[in-house]
This record gives structure tokens, C-alpha cells and sequence, in this order.
């Protein structure tokens, strides 16, 4: 029983965190870094941004991923 309910929640952060990493932009950001233009007010304040919000839960599905996939690959459940 405690094997199917983890499985379920093993595969909602597995959509989850597919969603997520495909809603991230991309880190590259052109020409604009040789002339230093990526350090704007967006660039200084990422972490209170939405892109800084879907980095924390990319990182904390990504724990819950591997701690998951461990406990359901171990012999103890």
C-alpha cells in the first residue's frame, strides 16, 4: 500500500517537474552580456522573480525525485 501511494506521488513530481524545467527560460541571454545589459534590476532581483521561484521548485522536486526514486528502488518498502 505504502509502495503504491509513493509510486503516485513518485510520478506527480516527475509531470511536475517536467512542467517546470520547460517553463524555465533559457540561461543564455545573447549579445547582451558582452556589454553587461543582463545586469538590470531583473538580474539583480531573480530570486523574488517567477523565474527565481521556478528554480527553488525545480531544486526541491529534484530532492524529492531522488530521495523518492531511492526509497521506491530500495528493498525496505
Amino acid at each position: 500500500m505504502l509502495k503504491t501511494i509513493l509510486t503516485v506521488i513518485f510520478l506527480i513530481i516527475c509531470v511536475v517537474l517536467t512542467i517546470i524545467v520547460l517553463m524555465q527560460e533559457g540561461k543564455s541571454a545573447g549579445l547582451g552580456t558582452i556589454s553587461g545589459a543582463a545586469e538590470t534590476y531583473w538580474g539583480k532581483n531573480k530570486g523574488r522573480s517567477m523565474e527565481g521561484a521556478l528554480e527553488k521548485a525545480t531544486k526541491i522536486l529534484a530532492v524529492l525525485f531522488i530521495v523518492l526514486a531511492v526509497l521506491l528502488n530500495s528493498k525496505f518498502i
